[in-house]
């Protein structure tokens, strides 16, 4: 059992996906935080920076490393060169080696690496690239002379991790699939909040404990049955998926990369690495890290929690906010471009020639009689077409012609958030095949002058949500460019009446 207490931790990989979800469960927990990034400024804007110490370093520069570990009990290694090149077995090597050397002299008295769950039985030399370096880098962490934990993962679910993501496209992308023969591999994922768990439980492990633990979730499935059980989770019609054999790792990379915006440079690795099974031989971590009811997740409740920014029908301007505010499976803003699944966008800006609060009354005042400043033959002919397939159209109207609130109906949207004076977000209550929000906002440029911003955003669902979308685009101008600008008409003309 772990003695408890708190430790000075040093994170790696901050900016990464793990290591942002990772600082603020192990400030939760009591410890003290020190983040080694190559770009400190990428942290400075979470909500955790003025809790932390952010220092400048590499894990490839020795003096940068040692000096981070100065006085530090606990060092996170979570950092690898996946997606930098042909080379980056080499240069996981070498990083490996550095910290532990430095960890060594520091005085560190436990590192902990998140890695690769590899087949039993498998010869490195049989192993993808991505799996060996992995495996290889555990062994160089564990051979340092510092007591280490070395947690070996398959498939982490989570949105925003580049497995879960890839999983996400293929699946809500496909409605029919042909696919590599890897979609038959079993397969244990783990929930990211779980992965996590045991990340921070790991900190407060004995001295004399230094071994690797196998962590999943409590079930095994084949590619084909997470795809399968993703479609029935997210909503989506059952997928109709046919395997061929001949699809190599290569070309299935090229597929992934067609289809999803995985770069080729991650998805091949991951391609390969799904051709072996990765299935836990123990559990033995639940001696150290107690396993509390109802965890580790099933694979149900994990893609729920994944999926809960979209299932809680929240988009907000910074991704750490959506979802449920804290929850570890949220996306943050360190998540790459491509996680967080497809979010289509269509941004509208005007300089206004009015007052803020002029602005502000135009935009509370929109919808029901007052209309929606925009092209009023296109609003009509979408509110009838909604109504032919049994949604609200636009008969709805509003409550008050001047003052809105949250939650009050507005023709086909509902008001979903207002920050009076700034914000109004309407969610979509038309039939669609997805969310979509409309936002309005009153700011102001560099040089004082009242400005006016406009998103428009939807989240498709299935491959029926991409061609709603990119069949509406080319009306966007006409209707969201003539919305923009004739709002700033209105509260320019209102204002010089006034």
């Amino acid at each position: 059992m772990s003695d408890g207490g708190s430790r000075r931790c040093l994170v790696t990989g901050a900016t990464g996906y793990i290591g942002g979800r990772l600082v603020p469960e192990l400030l939760a927990a009591g410890h003290r935080v020190r983040c080694l990034a190559r770009s400190p400024e990428k942290l400075r804007d979470h909500p955790w920076a003025d809790q932390v110490e952010t220092v400048r370093g590499d894990v490839t520069d020795a003096d940068s490393i040692g000096a981070a570990l100065r006085g530090v009990e606990v060092a996170y290694y979570l950092v690898h060169a996946l997606g930098t090149g042909s080379g980056f077995e080499a240069t996981d090597r070498r990083a490996a080696r550095i910290f532990g050397e430095q960890a060594r002299a520091a005085g560190v008295r436990r590192v902990v690496y998140l890695g690769g769950l590899t087949p039993a039985g498998v010869p490195d030399g049989e192993l993808s690239p991505h799996l060996r370096s992995r495996a290889e880098v555990g062994r160089i962490l564990l051979g340092s002379g510092v007591p280490a934990t070395v947690l070996r993962a398959a498939v982490i679910i989570g949105s925003g991790s580049a497995s879960f993501e890839m999983l996400r496209y293929l699946t809500e992308r496909l409605p029919v699939m042909v696919t590599p023969s890897w979609v038959r591999t079993r397969i244990q994922p783990i929930a990211v909040r779980d992965a996590l768990r045991y990340l921070v439980g790991s900190a407060t492990m004995p001295d004399d404990v230094a071994r690797s633990f196998d962590i999943g979730g409590p079930e095994v499935l084949t590619y084909r049955e997470m795809m399968r059980r993703y479609a029935a989770v997210a909503g989506l019609r059952n997928r109709l998926i046919m395997p061929v054999p001949m699809l190599s790792p290569g070309l299935s990379s090229y597929w992934v990369g067609l289809v999803t915006p995985v770069p080729r440079s991650i998805a091949r690795p991951l391609a390969e690495s799904l051709r072996h099974e990765v299935v836990c031989a123990e559990h033995d971590i639940a001696r150290y890290v107690s396993d509390p009811p109802g965890t580790p997740l099933g694979f149900d409740e994990a893609l729920s929690l994944a999926l809960q920014r979209v299932r809680d029908a929240q988009v907000s301007t910074r991704w750490s906010s959506a979802s449920v505010p804290g929850a570890p499976s949220d996306p943050l803003p360190t998540d790459p471009s491509w996680a967080g699944g497809s979010l289509y966008t269509d941004r509208r800006q005007r300089t206004v020639d009015a007052g803020r609060d002029q602005l502000w009354r135009v935009i509370e005042s929109i919808g029901g009689d007052n209309g929606w400043h925009s092209f009023p033959p296109a609003w009509a002919v979408r509110g009838w077409l909604d109504r032919l397939v049994g949604g609200v159209g636009l008969r709805r109207g509003r409550r008050d012609a001047q003052r809105l609130r949250v939650g009050d109906s507005l023709d086909f949207w509902r008001v979903e958030e207002i920050e009076r004076g700034r914000l109004l977000r309407l969610r979509a209550e038309m039939r669609l095949p997805g969310l979509a929000w409309l936002e309005m906002y009153v700011d102001e440029d560099d040089a004082g002058r009242t400005l006016y911003r406009q998103r428009a955003l939807f989240h498709p669902r299935g491959l029926l949500g991409h061609a709603y979308w990119w069949s509406v685009a080319p009306f966007h101008a006409l209707v969201f460019g003539g919305m923009a600008r004739n709002i700033a008409r209105a509260a320019e003309s209102a204002d010089a009446e006034s």
